[in-house]
């Protein structure tokens, strides 16, 4: 089997797995794990949270981190009806107490900005719109689009470091899209507080790693085949890397025969619909990672590409339907970090 003929294999296993349910190498875990290796779970943000880091003094922060992400979910957590995001959707200006709204304000502003909107967090009203927020929602006729429409545009969103305001009445702000990835950042800035160097921090698939596991060796992120429990066929390395998958396979319904996908195109006011099926980025933070998911799925695969030439930082790999053809493109760096096994 040639090395081509063997990168399909693993394409189309990736393909099944969608990367989204990408856990810990096992490897890791066997042959005994080092005295020093920290490893707990626990529940957030309607999903789970997996941590494993080296502590020469053994310490656990579990307690510390489940405090650390209800707080964070007072801040940008939606379905929380007294988070900060939550109230500043019924007003004009809106000052945050916590720490957390201002960097995803800023970040997104930046990354809107490259995308040229693909990404586009004033796109919650589409979102409740379709269903897709909290407490659901009927499908919206194209009037209704058409109005909703008028609401996004992040470009109405002025902020400071202390307040957020809005120029146009009954805009909203949905970090749905980037909510995990930022706690993934939240969690491990607060571990290399703690003097922790050597980390694996995951939420709900998004998945950030720093410098090495306990046998010295970069942290290596399992890709599982959901029709072959325990078959992992290929890993992707992580050198103080970040990443984050999105995909329309998961969140979805189905009515009158017609798939509705929770990917909302900012430009449209439609469930995106087109070739690529699935992208997973590469990037420094999963804050950048889990944005540029979202933005690539609703850009398609030859905008996307454009703005992967542009910008060396990030890498990426794109599940796409080529007429009935299940093809993937891949930058150099993430090919790179890809390990046939």
């Amino acid at each position: 089997m040639n090395t081509y003929q063997k990168k399909n294999i693993i394409y189309s296993v990736v393909l099944l797995s969608l990367v989204a349910i990408v856990w810990l190498f096992r490897q890791s875990n066997e042959e005994g794990a080092a005295q020093n290796q920290v490893t707990f779970s626990g529940q957030t943000m309607g999903t789970v949270y997996n941590i494993k880091y080296l502590d020469d003094e053994g310490r656990s922060f579990k307690s510390s981190i489940d405090s650390l992400l209800e707080v964070y979910n007072q801040s940008l957590n939606h379905y929380l009806p007294e988070s900060e995001i939550s109230k500043f959707g019924k007003e004009d200006t809106f000052y945050f107490d916590l720490p957390y709204f201002y960097p995803v304000l800023k970040r997104s502003q930046e990354i809107s900005a490259i995308t040229e909107g693909a990404y586009d967090p004033t796109i919650a009203p589409l979102v409740n719109a379709w269903g897709f927020g909290p407490g659901g929602g009927e499908l919206p006729d194209s009037l209704a689009v058409d109005s909703l429409l008028q609401l996004v545009d992040y470009t109405t969103i002025e902020f400071t470091k202390d307040y957020v305001s809005k120029t146009k009445p009954n805009v909203e702000l949905n970090f749905s899209a980037i909510a995990k990835g930022y706690g993934v950042d939240v969690i491990a800035d607060f571990l290399e507080e703690q003097g922790i160097e050597n980390m694996m921090v995951e939420i709900g698939g998004e998945i950030l790693c720093k410098g090495k596991n306990s046998k010295g060796e970069y942290w290596r992120i399992g890709i599982d085949d959901p029709e072959q429990k325990g078959d992992m066929p290929a890993v992707i390395t992580l050198k103080d890397q970040a990443i984050a998958t999105s995909g329309n396979y998961r969140n979805y319904y189905v009515r009158d025969g017609k798939k509705y996908a929770h990917t909302i195109d900012p430009v449209t006011g439609y469930p995106v619909n087109h070739s690529v099926l699935s992208v997973s980025v590469l990037a420094e933070d999963c804050l950048t990672a889990d944005a540029f998911a979202t933005a690539f799925m609703v850009m398609g695969l030859e905008k996307s590409k454009k703005i992967l030439e542009e910008n060396d930082s990030l890498d990426a790999f794109i599940i796409y339907d080529n007429e009935g053809s299940i093809q993937t493109f891949q930058t150099e760096g993430m090919e790179d970090n890809l390990v046939v096994l």
